[in-house]
């Protein structure tokens, strides 16, 4: 029977209680809604990038700047990250707070790493490669692209970490929850999301 309270029913959560009141149901609606604007914006961005991907102002070009390996090993990290989540959602539909939290802060440790490659990476081309946000066209493109999904992995970092808190202080009930399940697909889709930026920025300008 579904509840519409914060208590477990007989001590007990459901199965899936990320679903199990009309609240919590109406937020992951809500939330696939979000991520739907969320796909036109990225859409936008990769739309406008590949405009601008050949207008270099004699500045360095693709294939002259991208380090692939670094790109391969911070992809692999976002991905491991995406299956830590995912684990994570399997622990709290099986009423492990403890397993939960410790799968969403190893999720989070993934995301920081992630995110320190791609500070290392940007610092390296400004410093070593004289490649600014204002150096070309493509530059702009590619540090509004690049950028805005790593502004959205450190708001991820951010949203994950304040849920394993309240984990803490509130625990694992069906309030909680559906917080934790529309977390990990926010953090899947900035997973997608990379994927696609690691094969059209990335992958296409070394070959293109």
């Amino acid at each position: 029977m579904t509840t519409s309270h914060a208590e477990p029913v007989n001590g007990k959560l459901p199965h899936e209680p990320e679903k199990a009141t009309l609240e919590g149901r109406n937020k992951l609606v809500g939330f696939w809604l979000f991520l739907g604007g969320e796909t036109v914006l990225f859409g936008t961005l990769f739309a406008t990038f590949l405009a601008l991907r050949g207008q270099t102002n004699d500045g360095p070009t693709a294939n002259e700047l991208f380090h692939l390996p670094l790109v391969a090993a911070a992809t692999f990290i976002l991905l491991v990250s995406s299956l830590t989540s995912v684990f994570a959602i399997q622990a709290m539909h099986k009423g492990k707070r403890n397993a939960l939290a410790l799968w969403l802060g190893i999720t989070v440790v993934l995301g920081l790493g992630f995110l320190g490659l791609e500070i290392y990476e940007f610092y390296e081309y400004v410093k070593h490669k004289e490649f600014g946000m204002t150096t070309s066209a493509f530059s702009s493109a590619f540090y509004t692209l690049v950028g805005f999904h790593g502004a959205h992995v450190a708001f991820g970092i951010m949203w994950i970490g304040l849920i394993i808190g309240q984990l803490f202080r509130k625990g694992l009930t069906v309030v909680t929850a559906p917080k934790v399940y529309v977390s990990a697909m926010y953090w899947h889709f900035i997973d997608v999301v990379w994927v696609f930026i690691f094969t059209v920025v990335y992958l296409l300008g070394k070959v293109g």
